[in-house]
């Protein structure tokens, strides 16, 4: 089975605007992410809607492909960019797997949990969890939240704390159920990432602002591998900051 590995990477952001080229340590976000995605997959590409972004990949040797400004969503940006690479390299790729380009501490092993997701042939979409260990991932109730069947398929994922132990105290419950916290990477068929784009948007993707609620609420199923390696998003400088401390942190030991 051939994984295509895509890192969607926009200059514009609300919160933090051209994170992707920030400077960490001698490289940029970008390169970092890549770097770390071209240890545990043959052919990753930045899909990218700005030509700085697009320059900075090739200085480093990466690769690209250049998509539509008018992407709302990393999902439909890969798409483009999976159309685009079949030009370029055939038809190719079995699986895309979405990567964040925010997460310059991305464990390569957990691209391995995610693969390992299509080891069962009906898989067609998958993504990851961490088990949330310590109360304060619980009482804090930051992230998103997901409960799984007893097959390892999503049923919901949340913005709340899921599920809800009616008969415990909130500072009890990561000692009475095991708890998972969503990580933002996906995988597909080239199908079911289709599929998925030309679905309309779904009353529970409105309501917990998450769009792959849109194709458990179609009736569909993902596949969840579980990761033991936590990841930290750069949303803002503060987190770039922090970030910056923990690679400093492992250069000098």
């Amino acid at each position: 089975m051939n994984f295509l590995g895509l890192i969607p990477a926009r200059f514009g952001s609300t919160r933090f605007e051209g994170k992707p080229l920030q400077d960490i340590c001698g490289k940029t976000m970008i390169q970092r992410v890549y770097e770390k995605a071209a240890e545990a997959l043959e052919t990753v590409y930045v899909a990218t809607d700005d030509k700085r972004i697009a320059d900075a990949v090739s200085a480093f040797g990466g690769q690209f492909v250049m998509t539509s400004e008018d992407h709302e969503n990393g999902t439909s940006r890969c798409l483009e960019a999976w159309d685009k690479i079949k030009e370029l390299e055939g038809d190719t790729f079995d699986i895309a797997i979405n990567i964040q380009g925010d997460e310059p501490l991305l464990n390569p092993e957990s691209i391995q949990h995610i693969k390992d997701c299509f080891t069962d042939e009906t898989t067609v979409f998958a993504t990851l969890v961490i088990p949330a260990k310590k109360q304060e991932d619980v009482a804090d109730g930051n992230g998103v939240f997901v409960t799984l069947s007893k097959q390892m398929n999503a049923l919901y994922f949340s913005r709340a704390v899921i599920p809800v132990l009616r008969n415990f105290p909130r500072e009890e419950w990561s000692e009475k159920h095991q708890y998972y916290k969503h990580l933002g990477m996906y995988a597909y068929t080239y199908s079911a990432l289709s599929e998925f784009s030309e679905m309309p948007y779904s009353a529970l993707e409105s309501a917990e602002m998450l769009e792959q609620n849109r194709w458990i609420e179609n009736g569909r199923q993902i596949k969840v591998g579980i990761t033991p390696h936590e990841v930290i998003a750069v949303d803002t400088p503060e987190d770039l900051e922090r970030v910056r401390s923990i690679i400093i942190n492992e250069i000098q030991e």
